[in-house]
């Protein structure tokens, strides 16, 4: 019998019994044909693959993540996750959506053709992801239509206003979940539910949505999965006391791995899902579990019946592992064919232009002066108390905090506080907002930090403890078609631009990843405490993550989905 391909003596996963199996491999047209005892002595084959006693498994699936968080292109994003083992993902480009539209969309795709790692979009469904901010793009009813009739779309990526879901029949995001339930009840909808419980669970669940990849507690884990609904468990929901429980019982078709976003520098070091599933190894879970939720659960999540698995007919999708314990990647195959090895030259092709000229123009705002960083109110002179962002270590949800503040001759006192200015400014020309807030806790005690890159509006953020070196970290930024700045002193300590869009860089995976590292280093020195202080700042701005958060159009109050005052009525004051 032919074959183009067979590997000899690996250790081959068997993911419906979740087991290893010594044996051998035949490969013929990029699929699996057989695996089995038998050899060489049964098949005519052009490349025998000496396994030595590896191990065999599928290549890892990673179902919810954004190729943006990680400020590379596809083509770069793809040349990182094939040295780890990671050969398919579904990416949902609601970022360079929120830049572009419709259009940020396709040009993503059309990026992502010529990758070696299989790309299948989830389309954003929550751009922006509320009425609360303002955007460059938007996406409605008729791009989601659009989008489908390509028929490239794999699913309708995350609902993020829960909020809307739960209070506003007729508004955007329930239009958009009756549409899809009406013309497209096959599509896969997932979900964002953070700290959902009971009736407002199910509320979503019953509008159609059928995961949830956010933070989880026990008891919210437990609730989704008694209603049916599908985790995507992350980095940060593996606590020891979440890892028991799906180590202990009997969930495993509940749940998969994923990595949602991840950091240039730690994509680099640490290595991407595979390094999921390395730590839920070392947490006590069985190696032969833990790929099963990287490979087998979320394509079946996903319906991807063509793969996640090693079997007859099957893409011929797999990693050879030296050690199962350490997961040491040494080769990975894609479509039967070898295109990564340990101990080979693996570099990245040189990447530049790829998108449209006009994305390399997206910021379309003025140099920022001493006046844009004065707060005027209109409320007497002295002391009035007002609502503060409060950053904590260990998660991107804030918290809101009432304290005393100085306002003298119309002005907040802000630079004479303890606590920082956070503004926020519309940067694609379209109403010229700005909004201001003060923010204290676990950020930075000194200089000053500026971004476009904010979740998920995008728009220009800045937060400081003094005007002049706000506006150099505002204005180095726009100077670079965005990015991120920070500074101390007058001087700038780091600087990452990020010129497609304001949210990405064609600059190669280990550059960025440096530049990373140096910028994370500058945040931390200006006393900013945090496991990831590049997300926790890029996410003071996404009005869908608790408690109070700042866009364009002020400062949010999350839970209840309205803008609230800085200055809080004396009345609404608790003793």
């Amino acid at each position: 019998m032919r074959a183009d391909k067979m590997i000899l003596q690996v250790k081959v996963y068997n993911s419906y019994y979740k087991t290893f199996e010594e044996g051998n491999v035949a490969i013929l047209d990029g699929k699996f044909m057989y695996i089995g005892q038998r050899g060489l002595e049964s098949f005519e084959v052009n490349e025998i693959v000496e396994g030595h006693g590896k191990y065999m498994i599928p290549g890892l699936i990673d179902i919810h993540l954004h190729i943006e968080s990680t400020m590379v292109t596809p083509a770069t994003f793809s040349y990182g996750l094939i040295r780890n083992g990671v050969t398919t993902i579904v990416p949902e480009p609601h970022e360079m959506a929120n830049v572009f539209g419709l259009e940020g969309i396709q040009e993503m795709m059309a990026a992502s053709k010529e990758c070696v790692a299989d790309m299948f979009y989830g389309i954003p469904s929550s751009v922006p992801a509320t009425p609360l901010e303002t955007s460059g793009g938007e996406i409605d009813i008729p791009e989601i239509d659009a989008l489908l009739q390509t028929g490239e779309m794999i699913c309708l990526g995350e609902i993020m206003n829960y909020v809307d879901v739960i209070r506003d029949p007729e508004g955007k995001t329930n239009r958009i979940l009756r549409h899809v339930r009406e013309h497209y009840p096959e599509l896969i909808i997932e979900g964002h539910t953070p700290q959902l419980l009971d009736l407002d669970l199910h509320q979503l669940i019953y509008a159609g949505i059928g995961s949830d990849h956010t933070h989880q507690s026990i008891e919210g884990m437990k609730a989704r999965m008694a209603a049916g609904m599908f985790i995507e468990i992350q980095e940060k929901s593996m606590t020891p006391e979440v890892m028991e429980y799906l180590i202990q019982e009997d969930v495993a078709q509940h749940f998969c791995f994923v990595t949602d976003d991840v950091m240039p520098d730690s994509f680099v070091e640490r290595g991407h899902l595979n390094h999921i599933v390395s730590k839920a190894i070392g947490m006590g879970m069985k190696p032969e579990n833990a790929i099963y939720a990287a490979t087998f659960t979320p394509a079946t999540r996903m319906r991807m019946h063509d793969r996640g698995t090693i079997a007859p007919g099957k893409i011929a999708d797999f990693v050879l592992l030296s050690d199962l314990s350490h997961f040491e990647v040494e080769q990975v195959y894609k479509d039967g064919q070898k295109v990564f090895d340990k101990f080979e030259e693996y570099h990245q092709d040189s990447l530049s232009c790829r998108f449209p000229p006009h994305f390399y123009q997206s910021v379309k705002l003025k140099p920022l002066t001493e006046r844009d960083f004065t707060v005027e109110l209109d409320v007497a002179d002295g002391t009035h108390h007002c609502r503060i962002m409060m950053v904590k270590d260990g998660s991107t949800f804030t918290s809101e905090r009432i304290a005393p503040e100085q306002v003298a001759n119309g002005e907040l006192m802000w630079e004479q506080s303890e606590h920082g200015l956070i503004a926020t400014f519309e940067r694609y020309g379209k109403n010229g907002n700005r909004a201001y807030g003060l923010i204290g806790g676990d950020t930075i005690k000194r200089g000053a930090v500026a971004t476009t890159y904010s979740h998920d509006n995008h728009n220009l953020l800045v937060v400081g403890h003094n005007k002049q070196d706000m506006i150099l970290a505002a204005n180095t930024v726009l100077s670079s078609q965005g990015g991120f700045c920070v500074v101390e002193n007058g001087k700038v300590l780091s600087l990452l631009p990020l010129t497609v869009g304001g949210i990405l860089t064609e600059g190669p995976l280990e550059m960025v990843a440096a530049h990373v590292k140096e910028l994370r280093s500058a945040l931390l020195s200006l006393g900013y405490r945090h496991y990831n202080p590049i997300m926790s700042l890029s996410t003071h701005s996404l009005p869908v993550s608790p408690a109070l958060k700042i866009t364009d159009h002020g400062l949010i109050d999350v839970n209840a989905g309205k803008i609230v005052p800085l200055i809080v009525d004396p009345l609404e004051i608790k003793e």
